[in-house]
């Protein structure tokens, strides 16, 4: 399962229906709510029926035909291909008549829900964008080097390296002190191989992930001396496991590392913004200033809360977004009801080249109702 990042959550944002109409879909599967295939197929068969009472209300001339095939093809795909596979959530998207077709699994649960209308309903998958939502693990020993993916909630192996070490029969006639600085070289230069692995897989991402080391304080301590300056940058902790700790307990040790790190970029980012929202600068504060200036195209860096939610008004035309405008200010067109006002702040910032930065550790957004942006100009 691979990870929600911010460009494919942009590729959706910008796409808008031609000859159909984008149906969008989300599905819990947390285990803990819906066990069975049985309640699962009610759920399934519930959203659908949903669908096809959203579909009734579509003229035909505005694709409800191509809509009515595409509940079709949902509907065929979770009764004949569909796998939980261990996600939580899922996430359809699908406009036959404009060739669209995307099933994406998802690392976190989701409230169940369809949208149809001429552009995709984004928003429950921006939070997955957050930073550090994925990250590289490094288990580091003397002769062990193991290099896991924390993607989707899961610690991946990707990468292993093992160099035996002499033991002490080994010696021969060497002099104690030749061998053992014997040994340490070796194992100095295992961790330098092990390193350069790290550095492989740091710069192969387009956004470089957080960084955790695993092992003794020894052992990473000399470890993060062998990484390049970028590779330690990265570094947002360190841990120690014992000896062959199962990925699960990795995880559980990694993750609190990988929260912490999340709430200290937030912190960051929401200290800029404050200074600058202070200083009249280039900031917005609240609903009505960022919706417009993320539909001017205005904003940099698009802050919400996680959970933050309402009605705003769209343009049928050229899909404008304000909070409380009546006509649109570019074509004049009366502005139609949008239900979800998070959602058309993410197209717009992501439409104009934006950065989204969820917030899930803080509450500096609640005075303003939970948005804010950092902008451009």
């Amino acid at each position: 399962m691979a990870g929600v990042d911010l460009e494919l959550v942009r590729e959706l944002a910008v796409f808008r229906a031609q000859r159909g109409q984008a149906l969008s879909l989300y599905l819990d599967l947390d285990p803990s709510t819906t066990p069975t295939a049985a309640g699962l197929d009610a759920r399934v068969a519930s959203l659908l029926h949903e669908g096809r009472g959203l579909a009734d209300s579509v003229p035909e001339h505005a694709g409800r035909v191509g809509l009515v095939e595409d509940l079709g093809r949902v509907a065929r795909f979770f009764d004949l291909d569909f796998e939980r596979d261990g996600a939580l959530g899922v996430a359809v998207f699908s406009d036959g008549p404009d060739d669209l077709w995307r099933v994406i699994e998802l690392p976190e649960t989701v409230r169940d829900e369809v949208w149809i209308g001429d552009e995709l309903h984004v928003a429950p998958l921006a939070p997955l964008t957050a930073p550090y939502r994925e990250a590289l693990v490094a288990v580091v020993g003397r002769e062990q080097g193991l290099l896991l993916e924390l993607v989707a909630g899961r610690l991946v192996p990707i990468a292993e390296r093992f160099d035996e070490q002499p033991g002490r029969h080994d010696q021969g006639g060497w002099s104690q002190a030749n061998y053992q600085r014997h040994i340490e070289n070796l194992v100095l230069e295992h961790l330098r191989d092990v390193a350069g692995q790290v550095d492989e897989e740091l710069r192969a991402r387009p956004r470089r992930p957080a960084l955790i080391l695993v092992g003794t304080d020894e052992t990473t301590a000399s470890f993060a001396e062998r990484l390049s300056v970028e590779a330690r940058a990265a570094v947002v902790g360190t841990a120690h496991a014992e000896a062959h700790a199962t990925p699960s307990q990795l995880l559980a040790l990694v993750t609190p590392l990988v929260e912490q790190a999340e709430a200290r970029a937030e912190r960051t980012v929401l200290d800029g913004w404050r200074e600058s929202a202070g200083r009249h600068g280039r900031a917005t504060t609240g609903w009505e200033e960022t919706l417009a200036a993320a539909s001017d195209g205005k904003v940099a860096t698009l802050l919400f809360r996680e959970g933050a939610a309402r009605p705003a008004r769209r343009c049928p035309e050229c899909g404008r977004v304000e909070a409380v405008v009546a006509r649109c200010p570019l074509d004049d067109a009366a502005m139609e009801r949008l239900p979800d006002g998070l959602d058309g702040a993410i197209r717009q910032t992501l439409r104009f080249g934006g950065e989204l930065v969820p917030i899930r550790h803080h509450q500096d957004l609640d005075p303003v109702g939970g948005i804010g942006a950092l902008l451009r100009f």
